[in-house]
């Protein structure tokens, strides 16, 4: 499976193709899949590591394709879609019970320099974001990385708006904290 962050489609998912999709018709499933993709491996990267991203994104899409009847179009699809992929990534860390550092594939800079001190903040906060509880960590990575709003993260992970705000700054704390007691 290629993920690649080129194809940044963020046109949402109509009602109309969900339900050809939920039908078995393959080019909805595809268009679905095609628009998505891309931002749950991101998701996945974030909550499970490069090396788990994959099968987990697959699993979120078959988990997906199985269960298309029953979005309900209360909320948007890719809320819908991102509340299977962080359940998918906390069941795959409760699972796992330990966590261990992931590699994170960063962008090349310009300078030699540049790229390693930025592979070291790099390497600090995703070893941060792996000590974070997984619950901490879904909020953060909901927020940080995929744009969710308050809203969003919410409906995704089924908890009180409010709650949102002040998980999203015991991550942050936590994360602070983490970071700033890592050696360098």
């Amino acid at each position: 499976m290629e993920h690649r962050s080129e194809s940044n489609v963020k046109e949402p998912i109509d009602d109309a193709t969900v339900k050809a999709g939920a039908g078995g018709d393959r080019a909805a499933l595809r268009q679905i899949y095609e628009a998505t993709a891309d931002r749950v491996f991101r998701l996945m990267v974030r909550m499970v590591g490069q090396q788990d991203a994959d099968d987990l994104t697959q699993q979120t899409f078959v988990r997906a394709f199985t269960k298309l009847e029953q979005f309900s179009g209360e909320s948007k699809f890719e809320t819908w879609l991102y509340r299977l992929a962080t359940n998918e990534a906390l069941q795959h860390l409760r699972r796992e019970k330990h966590r261990r550092t992931k590699e994170l594939v960063v962008e090349p800079t310009g300078g030699q320099t540049d790229h390693v001190e930025q592979d070291e903040r790099v390497a600090m906060v995703r070893q941060a974001l792996d000590q974070l509880d997984p619950e901490l960590r879904a909020i953060f990575t909901l927020k940080e990385e995929s744009g969710l709003s308050y809203q969003e993260i919410a409906q995704t992970l089924d908890i009180p708006e409010g709650t949102v705000g002040s998980r999203l700054n015991r991550a942050r704390r936590e994360l602070r904290r983490l970071i700033d007691g890592s050696p360098e």
